[in-house]
């Protein structure tokens, strides 16, 4: 991480640069020195704008967080059939995962060791919760195989979408759109009956 020399900044900018030097080092390896050298500015100038890093934790998990869930409220995601709304939520998961892939990233490395990181997995349970529900109807409807676990089928449903955290990089040759249909395609397809 090189450091930046910043003459003025803002609490945006720094929890961008925070989500970084968190998603490099781990949260737990990241001091408020590494935050500061990252940001160019010093600890107190940190101070002057959140308690701590817990603070920017808070901040990043959240803003992952509320875009994941504004996703569950959308139309799409509430009207038609389950199946279509099982497939809106997966590909409309993979756009904010697209659009705010540090934040995701950092929420996805979560592991519980703080109260933030405590709060963030419980809203993820519930997340997928609401997604397992989608699943059970769309199953309940006869549109996905009666045959699947349900747990087991949104587990890897989100597996995969997860994974892209892993390896997705932005690139001209692949636009978020075909990136979730390629998603939609392999993960639904496998999991609709035959009609």
């Amino acid at each position: 991480m090189t450091t930046a020399k910043r003459d003025t900044y803002t609490p945006e900018t720094l929890l961008s640069v925070a989500v970084q030097v968190f998603n490099e080092r781990g949260y737990d390896g990241t001091s408020m020195e590494h935050l500061s050298k990252a940001a160019g500015i010093s600890k107190s100038s940190i101070y002057h704008h959140v308690a701590g890093k817990e603070e920017l934790l808070q901040r990043a998990v959240s803003r992952a967080l509320d875009e994941l869930f504004t996703v569950l409220a959308e139309p799409g995601a509430i009207r038609g059939r389950a199946v279509e709304r099982v497939e809106y939520v997966t590909r409309r998961t993979v756009e904010v995962l697209v659009a705010e892939l540090p934040y995701v990233t950092l929420l996805l490395r979560v592991r519980g060791n703080t109260r933030t990181e405590r709060w963030a997995l419980e809203r993820r349970r519930e997340f997928d919760h609401q997604v397992a529900e989608l699943l059970k109807a769309a199953a309940a409807e006869g549109d996905l195989r009666a045959d699947v676990d349900i747990r087991l089928a949104t587990r890897l449903l989100f597996g995969m979408v997860n994974s892209l955290v892993e390896w997705y990089r932005p690139h001209p040759g692949t636009t978020p759109d075909q990136l979730a249909d390629a998603v939609v395609s392999m993960a639904l397809d496998g999991l609709r009956t035959a009609r």
